[in-house]
């Protein structure tokens, strides 16, 4: 199927999955993971409709974004080291995974440099896995507080990359604490802070939706498998 084939079978997937949840779809955006994907695979996505899309590596992202030009909104969804936080404070529309406060300070400057606020998400391993990033949900409090103070940054929610399961449902549990935690959080902070719920991929999106998320994140599903 072409790529075109393939958004519209996601985002009847994000509908249904919506409307099962009673909620109204579109509250649920479609983040299209391009990553190691060419830019001419992008346009093709870009002319069918789609117009948010998510990469994982800085380096990669600074050589693609300006070969698709202008058009699309970028979002980060890799982790994140300090010393790229200048290249993705220029590059990106919304950063996904902010999990410590020198890396939100390093965007917080360089935003400031590049004359932008800059929307970030607070990436939570609420999985409690050490081998991903993203702070703990204990942690997500304060860092949150720290965030919503900083001028050139503007808060807009919680991320988090769950344990893996063949079942979608045995995820579910993971979705619900970040949902569960971002509206713990909601009365403590400014307006807005916690609109935004990314979580959910190819394989297990629509549990995601019927738990809340608002961006879910599709790369496999939409571009085919990758080759690293």
């Amino acid at each position: 199927m072409s790529i075109a084939q393939n958004l519209t079978q996601v985002l009847a997937g994000i509908r249904q999955a919506a409307e099962r949840a009673g909620r109204d779809p579109a509250t649920v955006r479609l983040v299209a993971v391009s990553k190691t994907k060419p830019a001419e695979m992008i346009n093709q996505a870009l002319d069918a409709g789609q117009v948010l899309f998510g990469e994982n590596y800085v380096q990669e992202a600074q050589a693609k974004i300006p070969q698709v030009g202008p058009g699309p909104c970028w979002h980060f969804i890799g982790h994140l080291q300090s010393n790229k936080a200048k290249v993705a404070a220029q590059l990106f529309d919304l950063v996904q995974t902010v999990d410590r406060l020198k890396l939100a300070r390093a965007l917080e400057r360089h935003a400031g440099q590049a004359g932008k606020t800059l929307e970030v998400l607070l990436q939570v391993n609420v999985g409690g896995e050490v081998q991903k990033a993203g702070c703990s949900p204990a942690e997500a409090p304060a860092l949150a507080q720290a965030v919503a103070e900083m001028p050139h940054l503007r808060l807009r929610g919680l991320m988090t990359m769950p344990p893996f399961f063949d079942q979608p449902e045995r995820v579910r549990p993971f979705f619900a604490e970040l949902r569960e935690l971002a509206e713990r959080l909601r009365p403590d902070l400014p307006p807005g802070s916690m609109d935004e719920l990314s979580m959910g991929m190819s394989g297990d999106y629509p549990a995601a939706i019927e738990e809340g998320a608002t961006l879910v994140r599709v790369g496999t599903a939409i571009f085919g498998s990758r080759g690293y």
